[in-house]
């Protein structure tokens, strides 16, 4: 008699019955933070859009509603985001002084020239010219940057002068390569080898 009750609850109500789960992982916020971040390495800050993320991952629209209110909520988890890392970059970036003057002046030329970072380098600068906070990070970076490179070519032996003039212009091949890469030639590392030769060792 109980067998047949719980057979005839089993298949009215389901009870007893095992469900299986789905297999897709429950996407959390750095998910979309992320999958926003490829968009913009790909097509810019203009293709990040809740239909084209909702289709880069795969999920409907509700799923994003989940986590963001609209894509202004999204594009602030982005602004914390990148802030975030650029910070923990530079923090990361302190065993630099450890390294000889050449060594550390070489580590950052090919952080400036880093292809990976461009796309998303060149849209973040856009994005700051009308977000203050991003603004201000874009800011500490490239104080940061070039500090470190001209407090190298002083270290090598270059007048105050000539080490400012210097790192502005191995600073500003790095800004000028995160906006133009995708035109122009990328420098292979024997080029940027010549290129510390010329600007950090010529005329000591």
């Amino acid at each position: 008699m109980w067998d047949t009750v719980t057979h005839f609850h089993t298949f009215v109500y389901g009870w007893g019955v095992t469900t299986p789960r789905s297999t897709r992982p429950r996407l959390a916020a750095k998910d979309w933070v992320t999958a926003a971040l490829d968009l913009v390495r790909t097509d810019g800050m203009e293709a990040v859009t809740i239909n084209r993320l909702c289709e880069h991952l795969g999920v409907t629209r509700g799923s994003f509603y989940w986590h963001f209110a609209d894509l202004d909520a999204l594009r602030e988890a982005i602004t914390e985001h990148w802030c975030a890392e650029t910070r923990a970059v530079l923090d990361g970036l302190v065993h630099l002084e450890l390294l000889p003057p050449l060594e550390r002046l070489r580590a950052m030329t090919l952080r400036l020239v880093d292809e990976r970072s461009a796309s998303v380098e060149r849209a973040l600068r856009d994005w700051a010219r009308t977000d203050a906070r991003v603004g201000d990070a874009v800011a500490a970076a490239d104080l940061f940057v070039f500090g470190t490179v001209q407090g190298a070519l002083l270290e090598l032996g270059h007048e105050p002068l000539e080490a400012r003039q210097r790192a502005g212009l191995l600073v500003y091949a790095g800004l000028g390569f995160a906006h133009g890469h995708a035109a122009l030639p990328v420098p292979t590392p024997e080029e940027i080898e010549r290129l510390l030769a010329l600007v950090a060792l010529q005329g000591l």
